[in-house]
Parts: C-alpha cells; structure tokens; sequence
C-alpha cells in the first residue's frame, strides 16, 4: 500500500484528523459507479460525529444534482441517466463553493445551507433535504465525476480540502450495481445489463481520473 492508499478504516481515522483541525473542510470522494462512495461517506459521518460530537459532519452526495426524469425525457436523455450530461454541474459546482466558503460558527446562529437529496425509491432528486448547518466542520461530498477535468467539474480541484477515489474490482462493483438494480425494481437480467452497458460507460469514463485524486481508498 502507497502512502497516498488507505485502508477504509484509514480514511475514517483521516476524516476524523481533518474535522478537528477547525474550520470547514469538504471532503470529495469520487469513484465509479457501485465503488462504494456513499457507504464510505456514510461511515464517515458516523465515525466524525462519534468523536467529536453530532453534527460535526454531514453528507452532500452529488446525486442530489440529477436532472429530473421529466427533463431527461425532454432532452432525450433518460436512457443514459448517471451520464456526466444528465446532472446540473454547474448548479453542483456552486453549491460547493458555497459550502467551502463557510466558516464554521460555533454558536449555531450563522445560515443554514439547504442542499438536494436523491431518493432512490422515485429515482429523482428532492431540492432542499439536506440542511448544512453553520457549525457543521466537515461536508462530505460523493459522485461519479468530482475529478472529471471538463468545466465546469474542474473547478472543483480548488474547492475541495482534499479528494479520495474508492478503488474496488470491477467484478464487484459490478455485482453490487446489479443488487442495487434489482432492489429498485429491475429483473436481474435488466439489471444486468443496465450495470455493464450504461454504468460501465460511466465507469470508463471516471476510471482514468484517479490520478487525480489526493488519496486512493480501497473499498
């Protein structure tokens, strides 16, 4: 293991260190889909909150900045949902910087910064779900193309504290795309499928950008 790899249990302990060192930091972790970036940023925000009190942290997953299934139809684009062309990058972008800019305010009477979530079960993104807090100190941010050097992404190298890319054989993250699939109402063999031949475009596209990347984590 380099010293730029991690170990999930090392990039908890890395959270953590980040979180107490005062002020707002935000966190990208990127990767392909099914590499395991939302249960990495979950585990985080558990582990940080655990050592230095609830609401230190909280999650911001770039999903929240899908384009709505209404508007992908519109733009013919529902076929390749988790494109790079089927988000709001811009509106992502701005949020971060938002949320870089902050500083913590430890008497809690600074704004609250609302961002979108995305639920699966509709498979749409739901505006103003999350509230980031004024004395929250660590924003947790996961997508597929954090990394991704086209604008309006590459901004976000400069707003970032640091980056991580979750590494993970294909074969599993392919196993577990088709498990999240299924569980959303797609047969296996649709499933199957959608994992290899739209996500795995996506996958390719992502894969070259971990160079980029502050710290690699093995998922």
């Amino acid at each position: 293991m380099t010293p730029h790899e991690l170990s999930v249990d090392q990039a908890v302990q890395r959270a953590v260190e980040l979180a107490g060192r005062g002020g707002r930091t935000v966190l990208g972790i990127a990767g392909a889909p099914g590499a395991g970036k939302s249960t990495l940023a979950r585990r985080v925000v558990v582990a940080v909150d655990a050592a230095l009190g609830a609401g230190t942290a909280v999650q911001v997953p770039m999903d929240g900045f899908h384009l709505s299934n209404a508007a992908l139809d519109a733009l013919g684009r529902h076929d390749r949902k988790g494109a790079i062309d089927t988000f709001d990058g811009e509106g992502y972008v701005a949020l971060v910087r938002r949320l870089a800019a902050a500083d913590p305010v430890d008497r809690g009477d600074g704004p609250v910064v609302w961002a979108p979530d995305f639920d699966r079960r509709v498979d749409e993104p739901v505006a103003g779900s999350i509230a980031v807090p004024a004395t929250t100190r660590l924003v947790v941010s996961e997508g597929n193309y954090l990394l991704d050097d086209t604008e309006p992404w590459a901004a976000l190298a400069d707003l970032f504290t640091e980056t991580w890319f979750c590494a993970v054989d294909d074969d599993v993250r392919v196993d577990r795309l088709v498990g999240r699939h299924m569980r959303h109402g797609r047969d296996h063999e649709a499933a199957r499928s959608w994992a290899v031949e739209v996500d795995g475009v996506n996958a390719a596209r992502v894969a070259p950008t971990a160079i980029r990347a502050s710290r690699t984590v093995r998922t």
